[in-house]
């Protein structure tokens, strides 16, 4: 049976525990708040870190030609096959035949920004960019061909 004094500091020691709990929450209660006003000042206040993964972007030149050469090392390490790659074999000039990609598919709403499909490029054909504001109605519109002029997110 414990006595009276083990009780008492039994009581002390949560009672000195409860006022500690109590002044951090009074101290971050009584901090002023900060809102960011999203999305009227976003330009202006809203900062994106630098190696955010917002969405997958295919690098193209003045030209609009990519780095691409299709082996599809990007689709084979992508654990749920967001990227679908369309390639064919076509001869060149010296009648040599060379794998050229077609069409290169990235479903950003099944994408788990992973970053495995831009480690494994061997041509750094591929990279993520802080675009963040993907939001749309249609889950169709996520699906977006990359190796084409215009291949922005429709909204």
């Amino acid at each position: 049976m414990e006595s009276f004094s083990d009780y008492i500091k039994g009581y002390a020691s949560g009672l000195k525990s409860l006022l500690v709990g109590l002044r951090t929450s009074m101290k971050v209660f009584l901090e002023p708040k900060v809102t960011e006003q999203y999305p009227e000042n976003r330009h202006t206040t809203l900062h994106i870190p630098e190696r955010h993964r917002a969405r997958l972007t295919m690098i193209h030149d003045e030209e609009n030609h990519h780095h691409c050469i299709a082996c599809g090392l990007c689709q084979m390490n992508c654990p749920n096959g967001t990227i679908k790659l369309t390639t064919e074999m076509r001869e060149d000039a010296d009648g040599k035949k060379k794998k050229v990609l077609v069409k290169y598919e990235y479903n950003l709403g099944s994408c788990m920004f992973c970053n495995l499909c831009v480690n494994v490029c061997p041509h750094n054909a591929i990279e993520f960019c802080n675009d963040f504001e993907n939001a749309v109605f249609e889950k169709d519109k996520l699906v977006l061909t990359l190796n084409h002029e215009g291949s922005t997110l429709a909204k």
